[in-house]
């Protein structure tokens, strides 16, 4: 697999992300369902954002990793919450991940308003490899 990144300007680098992700030569990709802030147990959570964000990012990497694929292989990120000042205000948790594990991504944050239940944010991922 070959991933280009394509960033006419540099100033997304600061908000981790890429303007837009080319891919040659894939082997497979993974279409990952909205993840959220549910549990094992099928609960949806109704924490502060902080909390939700770390679970559903817990959740988007237990799907990813159990397919076999790589975190770093994420190409598209789209973010939906229903509390847009409170999500940016959190949003270090997840510029956080994103560089730890190396992932450059095309990402759209969208504000909606509602989600399921008690869920203020939802994270759907497609993956390549």
């Amino acid at each position: 697999m070959e991933k280009r990144i394509i960033n006419p300007w540099t100033w997304q680098n600061d908000r981790n992300y890429a303007q837009a992700v080319e891919v040659k030569n894939v082997q497979s990709t993974l279409y990952v369902s909205g993840q959220t802030a549910i549990d094992e147990n099928g609960i949806s959570s109704d924490a502060d954002m902080k909390t939700q964000i770390t679970k559903t990012i817990e959740n988007l990497e237990k799907v990813i990793l159990q397919a076999d694929f790589e975190l770093k292989n994420i190409v598209r990120l789209n973010v939906f919450t229903t509390d847009h000042p409170a999500f940016f205000e959190n949003f270090d948790i997840l510029q956080s991940w994103i560089t730890k594990h190396g992932i450059q991504q095309a990402t759209t944050v969208i504000e909606v308003k509602t989600l399921f239940e008690t869920l203020t944010v939802e994270m759907e991922a497609t993956v390549v490899k």
